[in-house]
């Protein structure tokens, strides 16, 4: 791996976790800018270092560095309430990796169904921890942790895939000139 690549996940990482530390407390899924960072991160470093970055960025917090919502950290955090969404964000990124890997589809085309598998991946196994740790059922789990989050959640997507195209389109075009 360059050290440029490992600059630009390192950075990433850092602002995965500021955007988790913004956070408005909703019940028990916060409301954070996570999203937003993941879809960018997605599309402005491509599946496989989108994957590395918030592979570290789950290990730095299960260590126990405060990067997930509210400044939190630890095992507790993955194995809690809301563990499954941090799960499902990781498999979920790897789903939009191999999906932006599709090369039949338009790149946009591509870019759209890859983010929007990564937060239906991420709803699911968050949703499923969240009802089998708080004994909830499954109508219960996703009127609490889900659709209050549907709305906002794709406004970000729909952001995050606009910024991570202008910092791919900067780092390609500031990384061909520098050739």
């Amino acid at each position: 791996m360059s050290t440029l690549r490992i600059a630009r996940c390192g950075l990433s990482i850092a602002l995965l976790a500021v955007a988790s530390s913004i956070s408005i407390p909703l019940g028990p899924v916060p409301f954070t800018l996570q999203t937003l960072v993941l879809a960018l991160l997605s599309i402005a470093l491509g599946g496989r270092d989108a994957t590395i970055t918030v592979a570290l960025y789950l290990v730095l917090g299960t260590l126990g560095l405060p990067v997930f919502s509210g400044f939190s950290g630890g095992i507790a955090s993955l194995v809690g309430p809301t563990g499954g969404y941090l799960w499902g964000f990781l498999v979920g990124t790897v789903l939009a990796a191999a999906i932006l890997r599709v090369g039949r589809l338009p790149e946009r085309a591509r870019e759209i169904a890859a983010v929007v598998a990564m937060l239906l991946v991420a709803y699911c196994l968050g949703t499923v921890q969240l009802m089998m740790l708080m004994q909830l059922s499954l109508v219960e789990a996703l009127t609490l942790a889900v659709v209050p989050f549907v709305v906002p959640d794709l406004v970000k997507l729909a952001v995050g895939v606009q910024i991570g195209r202008v910092v791919r389109r900067a780092a390609t075009a500031r990384h061909v000139h520098a050739q």
